[in-house]
């Protein structure tokens, strides 16, 4: 008896220090110091604290106190107005104790989201990123990466931690993010704030909400296939809910996204997923924000064309998705049985020259290479026209233009010769006397060497609809 009698104490003693930590004065994670705010915005600043607590916030760049009393359930919020870029400010907030974010920046925050490559961070593979390690110290670059963690509904709150872009901090950050960020700090010569919220091998189901796949029978269908593996979760919507949906009540700029390569499992349902996926994520934030994505590396997977079919769909979704860009990657592997390319400098590059280009305005950058547009038929030569090609097409390397497959009314590939002419590209064989159709780089190992004069490679493609493997 008195044992139970003094656990039931124990439980209740515990209980109210419990509820008695969740009533002080809380803020969530991202909301703190070293952090970086997207500038000229209104932004939903919250924490929790006792109810009916009377709540007053600060921030140094105006100096104005903005009231609120918590409400039942804990949670309160005001509306934070920030200014153009700069920094360093502070923000106070007075409740039943005092809490100050110290060391503030206003400027432009960029998510950063995906599956490994862009969870790829200079640790994995020091000795290269050696040199790039030692030089980053970037005072007004700073990370935020979100912990991996799964959930089956919608969360509020993330665990994370806000850094300043040093040697020490930049080992563990996504190297893509960081060359991007890099990159438009240098540019824009104002404070960037990156978010990572990556997970190696998660499909893009996980990062899409379940609202999309209780409207389309066909995706959830697909969904379903997708095999589990030890090393992340892959059910629809587990990593939305808890690494994506939590950050709405934080403003971004845009996003930047590396992924795909899990779905070469199930790739005919890529482009409606991504697509649906990229709508819902701005229809969280009320916002239509730029997302600039990377088109998957060549790489040896074990089904055909299973690549090849994703980089088409990622096609097909920057043709129709407004405000999207893609970044071709047939040139940076170098070897085809490394699902992981070391050099994610021209990737986060090529990611920014998107981002200053047609986010923020900049004049005189080659954002993209050349994307297939049209065919015209003359005799047995098909002549291809490209979009990003307005100088003019060139050949990098040794030998004749490669990875050109053209077929007739048969629907037989053979490899084809081609010819750059100025813009175009004259494909042809002496096999096929009445030419239907061409298909570039269309495997999932194809390294083309087909340029545009700004030294950036063409996506591959194919102009016909037929079932793939004929």
């Amino acid at each position: 008896m008195k044992k139970t009698f003094a656990s039931i104490i124990l439980a209740v003693l515990v209980l109210t220090i419990n509820l008695s930590a969740y009533a002080q004065l809380h803020l969530p994670s991202i909301e703190s110091d070293n952090m970086v705010l997207q500038q000229n915005r209104s932004i939903q600043f919250r924490g929790w604290a006792g109810p009916i607590q009377k709540i007053q916030v600060v921030a140094s760049w105006n100096n104005d106190t903005l009231k609120t009393v918590t409400p039942s359930d804990a949670e309160w919020s005001v509306t934070l107005k920030t200014p153009k870029a700069g920094g360093t400010y502070h923000i106070t907030v007075i409740g039943d104790t005092t809490l100050v974010i110290h060391n503030v920046l206003i400027g432009e925050v960029w998510l950063c989201s995906g599956q490994s490559n862009m969870e790829f961070s200079p640790s994995w593979h020091p000795k290269y990123f050696k040199s790039v390690i030692e030089k980053a110290h970037h005072p007004e670059l700073r990370f935020f990466k979100v912990d991996k963690m799964s959930a089956p509904y919608p969360q509020k709150l993330i665990q994370g931690k806000w850094q300043v872009c040093t040697p020490k901090s930049v080992r563990s950050f996504s190297a893509a993010g960081y060359f991007f960020g890099r990159e438009l700090r240098k540019k824009l010569n104002e404070p960037v704030g990156l978010i990572e919220s990556a997970w190696g091998g998660t499909p893009v189901e996980a990062w899409t909400p379940s609202e999309v796949f209780a409207q389309h029978t066909k995706l959830a269908v697909s969904a379903a296939k997708l095999t589990p593996v030890p090393w992340c979760p892959v059910r629809p919507s587990v990593t939305y809910n808890a690494m994506i949906h939590p950050l709405v009540k934080y403003p971004i700029a845009g996003v930047i996204w590396y992924q795909g390569e899990e779905n070469t499992a199930n790739p005919s349902t890529y482009e409606a997923t991504f697509s649906d996926m990229i709508h819902s994520w701005r229809g969280l934030w009320h916002k239509q924000f730029p997302f600039y994505f990377v088109q998957i590396a060549p790489f040896a997977y074990g089904q055909p064309y299973s690549a090849a079919l994703v980089r088409e769909a990622q096609l097909k979704t920057w043709e129709h998705m407004p405000k999207t860009g893609m970044v071709v990657t047939t040139d940076i592997t170098g070897d085809t049985t490394n699902i992981h390319p070391y050099d994610k400098i021209d990737v986060g590059r090529r990611l920014a020259d998107w981002a200053l280009t047609k986010t923020y305005g900049m004049k005189g950058i080659s954002y993209s290479g050349p994307l297939y547009q049209s065919m015209t038929v003359k005799g047995n030569k098909t002549i291809l026209h490209f979009k990003f090609a307005q100088n003019g097409l060139m050949k990098k390397g040794r030998g004749p233009l490669k990875d050109f497959m053209i077929a007739g009314a048969d629907h037989h590939f053979v490899p084809a010769k081609a010819k750059i002419k100025g813009s175009t590209v004259v494909v042809y064989s002496s096999s096929v006397h009445h030419p239907v159709a061409v298909r570039f780089g269309f495997s999932n190992t194809a390294e083309p060497n087909l340029f545009n004069k700004a030294g950036l490679p063409a996506s591959p493609f194919r102009t016909d609809h037929w079932k793939v493997g004929k």
